[in-house]
């Protein structure tokens, strides 16, 4: 059995694991439309006030085996066998049918009238649920026109990610979407509790303009990134996982072979910035021993990171697909053993791990453990409890209605190891999945009408890992990363702060980045750096920063 969420992460390249994003924002559209900022855009800063937050109560149905901490995620090392009842009543009332939009990165099932698992699951909700499921990977067209068209359904789910490129999103949110504060609010939230047990730190992301106006749906790990090995490889070649950054050069020496079209490296940028102490919160600021706020560009760890990383693209250690391009598909190239070690999102090594488990024999895939640049050093790891997604309600629904649906997204929450989990996820045993010794195994039937977008997407969820055949030791050894990596978690400066950042900051990053890949790639000297900071900073960077100070000035930071 396995994950289906942690498949799609697989399918699609820049989905990232479905965790917080690692690569920097970019500006969007003026309100409701477009994809570019106004140029006199200057940015908005509001902060997440305690009281609009429900109050978080755990939902203790089924005992983990592994107890989740903060933001890592319960572990099961087997699925259960006495499954639990969440919900006894239906929450829906016989309303209207509740229209739904949401992506989806996989072939989209029937729709409403022609696919037995949504009839199933609205038969136990009581009401009909009608999705519609938008490609994922051109979610932000569609996205942007439904908001330009203010013709948004019931349900609107939107990626965190698809909303950083919004300019004036808060203003669109406050037209379009219900508030829901005096809904969830405080001991309001007692009415959900399934909704009631999702993180704090979720919810906080979810407040715009002082107000709470969305359900979250939390990440499952907190990281931007892991470096990955193939360790069944390094170990036959006598290799161990570097701890330090040194360590990490002399492996890539051992190990980079091209005659045998074999390379030690992907991409590895990031985790080398990471292992130097670069800041990676809002694109890579940090406090300065004296006040206000330095970018890691200006920083010597940044300088140290970059020369490093130079050296191993000039001593030909990185695979030059990746030196040659933007895209090179660097799962395949891992799979295959042309490379030993990339960086990639933690949502995406079960995936992996279950699929070349099943072709190569003795695959293992493993993070290597977090290290700093030196002996005695410390990482600083970027991530955050950033939601993967937002559910939007539509405004004026009617305070009947609006509860109904906040009951239904209610049962779309509930943890797994209930009986509504099993049906959200697979459906009904025997049609859609049998029951196999590791727990549901899909059918033909089941494969081609379930999608996550379809239910699960909606009401977010407690996180959770499952043991499954063909990861046996996945669930133990995620937990274990993340405990022993969550020392080095990077506190966010900015946690419960929304910002929309200005334009003329927005647009400089992604070229700036540009020109630090030409660097890296031998296209530019690495002498050029100071030069790509000025430019950074004019471009930019400064009014980023005086606009990021002030944010944090005005909340008492």
């Amino acid at each position: 059995m396995t994950d289906p969420l942690a498949d799609a992460a697989t399918n699609r390249r820049n989905f990232l694991g479905l965790i917080g994003l690692g690569a920097a924002a970019v500006a969007g559209g003026g309100l409701l439309a477009g994809c570019s900022e106004k140029a006199g855009s200057k940015g908005v800063a509001s902060k997440a006030d305690k009281g609009v937050l429900p109050k978080f109560k755990a939902v203790d149905m089924v005992k983990p085996d592994i107890p989740g901490e903060g933001p890592i995620p319960q572990g099961f090392l087997s699925y259960p066998t006495n499954l639990v009842d969440a919900i006894s009543e239906k929450p829906g009332s016989g309303g209207p049918t509740i229209k739904t939009m949401a992506p989806w990165w996989g072939p989209v099932p029937p729709g409403l009238g022609r696919n037995s698992y949504l009839d199933a699951v609205n038969a136990e909700l009581g009401v009909q649920v009608d999705p519609s499921l938008q490609d994922g990977n051109t979610y932000f067209d569609k996205l942007s026109a439904t908001l330009g068209a203010r013709d948004v359904p019931d349900l609107l789910v939107a990626p965190n990610w698809e909303i950083d490129k919004i300019a004036r999103f808060s203003d669109a949110v406050k037209a379009l979407f219900e508030d829901l504060t005096d809904y969830l609010a405080g001991d309001a939230v007692d009415a959900y509790p399934m909704l009631a047990s999702l993180s704090t730190g979720a919810w906080e992301y979810s407040v715009w303009g002082g107000r709470l106006y969305a359900v979250p749906f939390p990440t499952d790990g907190p990281f931007a990134w892991a470096l990955f090995q193939r360790k069944d490889l390094m170990d036959a070649a006598g290799v161990a996982a570097p701890t330090n950054v040194d360590e990490l050069y002399q492996a890539g020496k051992k190990l980079t072979n091209p005659g045998k079209g074999v390379w030690a490296f992907g991409s590895v940028f990031d985790m080398v910035q990471q292992a130097f102490g670069c800041p990676g919160v809002q694109n890579g600021w940090r406090k300065k021993a004296g006040g206000g706020l330095e970018h890691k560009y200006e920083t010597e760890e940044y300088r140290q990171a970059l020369e490093f990383t130079v050296r191993l693209y000039k001593e030909k250690l990185v695979h030059p697909d990746v030196i040659a391009t933007k895209g090179a598909d660097e799962k395949t190239l891992f799979n295959g053993g042309k490379i030993l070690m990339y960086q990639d999102g933690l949502g995406a090594w079960q995936g992996m791990q279950g699929e070349q488990s099943k072709v190569t024999p003795g695959y293992n895939m493993q993070p290597v453990p977090a290290f700093g640049a030196h002996p005695g050093t410390k990482p600083v790891l970027w991530g955050s409890e950033k939601p993967i997604f937002f559910t939007f309600v539509k405004k004026g629904l009617g305070a009947d209605r609006t509860k109904e649906i906040l009951r239904v997204l209610n049962w779309c929450a509930a943890p797994f190891g209930t009986k509504e989990w099993e049906l959200r996820q697979y459906g009904v045993e025997g049609k859609h999945f049998t029951r196999g010794p590791d727990g549901p195994v899909p059918t033909d039937l089941g494969r081609k009408e379930v999608a996550e977008a379809q239910f699960t997407f909606l009401g977010g969820r407690v996180p959770a890992k499952w043991k499954s055949s063909d990861t046996p030791n996945y669930v133990q050894d995620y937990i274990n990363y993340h405990k022993a990596s969550i020392q080095y978690l990077e506190p966010d400066l900015f946690k419960g702060i929304k910002l929309e950042l200005p334009a003329n900051y927005s647009k400089v990053l992604q070229p700036t980045e540009d020109k630090i890949r030409d660097v890296l790639n031998g296209r530019r000297p690495l002498s050029d750096l100071d030069q790509i900071v000025s430019e950074f900073r004019s471009g930019g960077g400064d009014e980023g920063r005086a606009f990021l100070e002030k944010a944090l000035a005005d909340n008492g930071r």
